[in-house]
């Protein structure tokens, strides 16, 4: 591991032994990993330089190729696995998925809801890959399983709630917001096109561009002078007094 700007290489011997276990291999050093070519504060540092830089940030100022830099992080988790296991505790945990790659690649993704870190992931997005996380957590643990916020995928609720029989499924809050907008997107179209139908070509002109001043909470509302183009985050007089349906809506 480099000193500042000064490159720092280092030498040692590292003797073949024949162990009776594992036959003839390389002896073990305090100073690095087995089987590694680096020591293990070089590890370390490219492990947490990998979860705060981009890719090409931590292959130049290491001077290692990114294939390395996979096999690195795989050893450093598999030592802090070996100190704790990430499945102890858990009491809220969130299931979701990340699109990867092009063409539809997904990673399911676990994570403790009480102290914010990932717990597990693997590639895929169906019910056997979200089985798998279950089957290592085996049902004891499942059992402590308190919450489980998910989106509204039913595959997810059937694996997670048979796994974890004492839990409740929530839906995270994104979800909500965004079907809650949807929804009154809806309405607002079908006002607009009722005003139009109506021959009340003002009020749906005023309706057409309100569709983010309707998101807002009446309370914080406010008046603001009109951008070129049309402002949409200024109530119009017909967003203000809300017709029935918006008001229900």
């Amino acid at each position: 591991m480099d000193a500042g700007t000064v490159r720092v290489f280092i030498e040692a011997e590292a003797p073949r032994v024949d162990c009776p276990d594992h036959g003839v291999t390389v002896a073990a050093v305090p100073w690095a990993r087995h089987g590694a070519g680096h020591t293990r504060a070089f590890d370390d540092q490219v492990a947490w330089l990998a979860t705060h830089c981009s890719k090409s940030a931590v292959v130049e100022l290491m001077r290692v190729a990114w294939r390395t830099v996979g096999s690195i992080a795989g050893r450093v988790v598999a030592d802090a696995r070996a100190v704790r296991d990430p499945f102890d505790g858990l009491v809220r945990i969130g299931i979701d998925e990340i699109s990867y790659r092009r063409g539809h690649k997904y990673l399911m993704v676990v994570v403790d809801h009480d102290t914010g870190r990932l717990v597990w992931a693997a590639a895929g997005h169906d019910r056997a890959t979200l089985q798998k996380f279950f089957e290592l957590l085996g049902p004891e643990r499942a059992s402590r399983i308190k919450l489980i916020s998910a989106d509204a995928a039913e595959w997810i609720g059937d694996v997670a709630l048979a796994a974890c029989q004492n839990a409740t499924l929530c839906l995270d809050p994104f979800h909500i917001v965004r079907w809650g907008s949807q929804a009154l997107d809806v309405v607002r179209r079908w006002v607009w096109n009722l005003l139009r139908r109506m021959d009340m070509p003002g009020h749906a002109k005023q309706l057409k561009n309100c569709r983010y001043a309707l998101w807002k909470n009446p309370e914080v509302r406010h008046e603001a002078p009109p951008l070129p183009g049309g402002d949409e985050r200024t109530p119009p007089p017909a967003c203000r007094s809300r017709p029935p349906k918006l008001r229900a809506a």
